[in-house]
Parts: C-alpha cells; sequence; structure tokens
C-alpha cells in the first residue's frame, strides 16, 4: 500500500557568503521563505522546513499551498528523495513520479533516447519497462530525429518535453507535481495537460503544489498551508485556502 509519512522532518541548507552580517541574512530569509538557523562569518544555514508531520494514504489529493519560498518546493523534493532530512524522518513507500525537475537524471551529453532509459531507471522503471514504452514516449515528446542527438542541443522547451513523456509512462504510486513544470509550445501544453489528468486519476496519492486556487479545488481534496518552513494548517481543501488568505491579510495588515 502506498503511504507517505513525515516525522519531525526538517531540512536545512548552508548559504555560503562573504560575510554573515544581519543584514544578508535577513535579505536571505526573504527570499528563501526559510528561517535563519545558524550563521557563521562563512554562511547562513537556512531552515526550509521545520518539524514538518503528516501522513498521507490511498486516495489523497493533496495541495501545497504557500508563497514562493514557503517551502512547498523542499516539501517535495524531500519526499522524492532527492533532499534528505537534517532530522526527523520521511517515509515514503511506493514508485514516486516526480513532475517538478526536468534536470532530474538526464545526462546533456547523451542522446534522447538515452536520456529516455537514464531517466526511466532514476524513476524506478526496469530496462524492460523502459523498452516496451520507448515507442510510445518518443511519439508523445514529439522530437522526431532530435532524439538521435545529445540533449545538449535541445531547447528548453524541448528537454521538458521528454521529461514529461518519461515521467507520466511511470506507474506511479505517489505523483509528486510542481505547477512551475513547463513543456513546450502551447498546443503541446494542452496535450500535456490532457495526459498529466489521467495520471493524476490513476495514481494512489497525488501532491500538488500551486498558486492557482481553481486548479487545487480540481484535483485536491486536502490541503497543507506552509509558512517559513512549518506547516500550519493540515485539512479539507477550501478550509486550507481561506487560512492561507487569513496569513496573507495578517501580513499584508
Amino acid at each position: 500500500m502506498a503511504t507517505v509519512e513525515a516525522r519531525d522532518v526538517c531540512v536545512s541548507y548552508p548559504v555560503f557568503t562573504s560575510s554573515a552580517r544581519s543584514i544578508k541574512n535577513q535579505l536571505l530569509a526573504r527570499t528563501t521563505g526559510g528561517r535563519v538557523a545558524g550563521k557563521s562569518a562563512r554562511y547562513v544555514e537556512i531552515q526550509a522546513l521545520d518539524n514538518v508531520n503528516f501522513k498521507f494514504g490511498p486516495g489523497d489529493r493533496i495541495a501545497l499551498i504557500g508563497h514562493n519560498g514557503s517551502g512547498k518546493s523542499t516539501l517535495l523534493r524531500a519526499m522524492a528523495g532527492i533532499y534528505h532530512p537534517a532530522s526527523g524522518t520521511m517515509d515514503v513507500k511506493g514508485r514516486v513520479a516526480a513532475l517538478f525537475d526536468t534536470a532530474f537524471g538526464m545526462d546533456q551529453d547523451s542522446t534522447g533516447y538515452e536520456n529516455i532509459l537514464l531517466r526511466g531507471l532514476y524513476l524506478g522503471l526496469t530496462r524492460t519497462e523502459i523498452e516496451q514504452q520507448a515507442d510510445e514516449i518518443a511519439e508523445f515528446s514529439e522530437l522526431g530525429e532530435f532524439l538521435d542527438m545529445p540533449i545538449r542541443t535541445y531547447s528548453a522547451g524541448m528537454v521538458a518535453r521528454l521529461a514529461f513523456a518519461v515521467s507520466t509512462a511511470v506507474n506511479a504510486d505517489i505523483l509528486l507535481v510542481d505547477e512551475g513544470i513547463g513543456a513546450g509550445d502551447a498546443a503541446f501544453i494542452a496535450k500535456a495537460n490532457k495526459r498529466l489528468e489521467s495520471f493524476i486519476e490513476r495514481a494512489p496519492i497525488v501532491v500538488l503544489s500551486s498558486h492557482d486556487p481553481d486548479i487545487l479545488r480540481k484535483f485536491c481534496t486536502r490541503g497543507l498551508v506552509l509558512q517559513r518552513g512549518r506547516l500550519m494548517f493540515d485539512g479539507p481543501i477550501d478550509e486550507a485556502l481561506e487560512n492561507y488568505d487569513e496569513i496573507v491579510g495578517a501580513a499584508v495588515g
């Protein structure tokens, strides 16, 4: 059974600077959204996630809500296994498909076809599974003869197309989506959105980060509100969005 459980998860990282003057610490805190947890003459430490707790199970459709820098992307990457907690545990059971990092599992000097294999392996597919789906992935990407060329010759949109095509070929137990993912021109984005909706319907657990309340209401039933790395609210999506509005209102006021 697919599950995701965070127990007192803390994620922090150093930002190296020429000095750790207080004004620089304040600017870093504002731009990253995290909390300055420590400082020295060489770096400041940003607390990106601070004692976060939750549990997701089959049927959960989770919205991650918060301003830029609130910890949403860090949390997605922690669930994907890209970031590891400095303390606490992130227990993930099931195959994960992450739709937020086009560079993950891609080698610039390898061809498109070779990167289908590489990214598929990073996502947990077996070589046999990748080979069985390679033609469908190639067709969906619409990259044609470019698949025989190194991806360093691709535009950013072409790389995103290929990454999206591979990621959505996975039969995932846990789907992690960041609204920032791009997949090419308008025509391809419409095609990708249709494929993504089908993907969301199939996945037992979906975690979606977005600033669009309509998208969150469409796909999610539960919301987690994050602020400066802390989990402020966990509950029904409408209540979560109301809670976020209150936080924003209080900050403006």
